[in-house]
């Protein structure tokens, strides 16, 4: 064991850790929730701390071997973590210990982030772990930098690579459903409001709209980027770049733009986005959007689905696994039930963001924590439930063709399709025949003699522009 020291006293620490006093005192402090950082947070915090390797080397402030060795080890850091978001394995834990719940505005990030960048330095140079008088994780990786401005900046990074996997995520799912409308554009059903019969439309013209819905969400997300792109890095403690040189403000955005491969820029006013996270609302808002229109779809393909024999039945949704311990052969339509249960998930991130961004107080809004894993939760969920359903759910949705036949010729319905032919006197006397004589309006229709079947769904086909085969 080593011993480490800070201003509240000393702590043993493990002697092959990376981490130090300052990461171990916030494990000690806080209750374990059994959730991690999120390694895309990880990863940005790193490449937050290599712009600012970089950039105080190059203003004079950290010598080169100093820099040489922090480098290397953020590189060796980085590429750790890129594993872990792959899934290949989550050593990055081992350091990375902090939980995410924390107090102190993410402080306690920061420090595990400083004293594990330290530490694999110290490894690189050949000194031993915690031998801070080599390289110190404050007075060389934390060097012209708060949390308040290394936090808000890796959390902005982390959101905008997170929010364009999103996008694609519903660009994924639109493509499912656009698929889908083309196979199904010949399917002729009963269309239904408020649950109730009304008049005809194809089951493409259902799986059109659901992916014009995901279209609008994807677009949206698209260009919530922008409203991300302005961090406030150089701002220190409060945006007025205490204990920074102008030099070095004015350089690490731009060199923090270049290792990210990303478009962010110092923003207008460092006070301002520094003490306001109004921005994660915004952004968090349009991914609520976006779960509110999976609920609905999802919705909407239970009850299409229903049954089969007592419900719906119009479409058959994968079988995945068994649907009861005491019903042999039922079948659940679990995906769709998983993918509703993240979006509302979702929906409540975005009351716990809201009221969190409203709590800030003054210069710094304490509860940052919090906002970023929350935040950068619903992105990451709903992004893998977008792909979860395209792949396991939407691509092998078949249609019940007799069904939706069924359905509609015996609805009342279809009456509205033939008022243009028939007049509107003439149908009304067919509905109330069949109504009177409880049969369906087809056969009275029949009865009529105005038309046979195959005449009916031709005026159908042609009042909805499409061709049946």
């Amino acid at each position: 064991m080593r011993i480490e020291k800070d201003s509240l006293g000393e702590l043993e620490i493990a002697d092959e850790a990376l981490y130090g006093i300052h990461s171990l005192r916030s494990v000690n402090n806080f209750p374990k929730s059994g959730e991690r950082i999120n390694p895309y947070m990880i990863k940005a915090f790193f490449q937050v701390k290599f712009a600012a390797a970089e950039t105080n080397y190059k203003c004079g402030l950290l010598f080169k071997e100093k820099y040489d060795a922090i480098q290397e080890a953020i590189h060796e850091l980085i590429i750790e973590t890129d594993e872990c978001i792959k899934g290949n394995f989550d050593s990055i834990y081992e350091k990375i210990i902090v939980d995410p719940y924390q107090g102190g505005a993410g402080t306690s990030l920061n420090m595990n982030i400083n004293e594990v960048i330290a530490n694999t330095a110290l490894k690189i140079m050949g000194k031993e772990y915690g031998d801070y008088s080599s390289i110190d994780p404050l007075d060389d990786v934390n060097l012209s930098q708060s949390t308040n401005d290394t936090f808000p900046t890796a959390l902005r990074v982390a959101s905008i690579i997170l929010l364009r996997e999103l996008a694609d995520s519903f660009a994924r799912l639109q493509n499912s459903f656009q698929k889908k409308e083309e196979e199904f554009k010949s399917v002729l059903k009963l269309g239904r409001t408020q649950f109730q019969d009304a008049v005809p439309i194809t089951l493409g013209q259902e799986f059109g709209a659901y992916a014009q819905a995901v279209a609008r969400d994807r677009w949206r997300l698209y260009n919530a980027e922008e409203r991300l792109r302005s961090v406030n890095l150089g701002g220190t403690a409060v945006g007025n770049s205490v204990s920074a040189t102008n030099e070095y403000v004015l350089n690490v955005n731009s060199i923090l733009k270049k290792i990210t491969k990303l478009p962010i820029a110092k923003g207008e006013d460092l006070i301002d986005s520094t003490q306001n996270l109004d921005v994660f609302v915004e952004v968090h808002g349009l991914v609520k959007a976006g779960a509110t229109s999976i609920i609905k779809i999802c919705n909407d393909l239970r009850f299409l689905s229903s049954g089969p024999n007592g419900g719906i039945n119009e479409i058959n949704l994968p079988p995945k696994q068994s649907g009861s311990s005491i019903m042999p052969g039922k079948v659940n339509p679990v995906i769709l039930e998983n993918a509703i249960q993240i979006a509302e998930l979702v929906k409540g991130n975005d009351v716990i963001i809201s009221n969190l961004v409203s709590s800030g107080n003054l210069e710094l809004n304490a509860f940052a924590p919090l906002i970023a894993h929350t935040f950068l939760k619903s992105l990451t969920m709903l992004r893998d439930s977008n792909i979860n359903m395209a792949e396991k759910c939407i691509e092998d949705i078949t249609a019940n063709v007799e069904r939706c036949k069924m359905n509609l010729i015996n609805s009342s319905a279809i009456a509205a399709s033939l008022i243009s032919t028939f007049g509107y006197e003439t149908i009304q006397e067919l509905v109330k025949y069949a109504y009177e004589n409880k049969i369906p309006f087809v056969k009275a229709l029949m009865k009529s003699k105005l038309l046979d079947e195959g005449e009916l769904f031709n005026i159908i086909s042609k009042e909805l522009g499409i061709n049946i085969e």
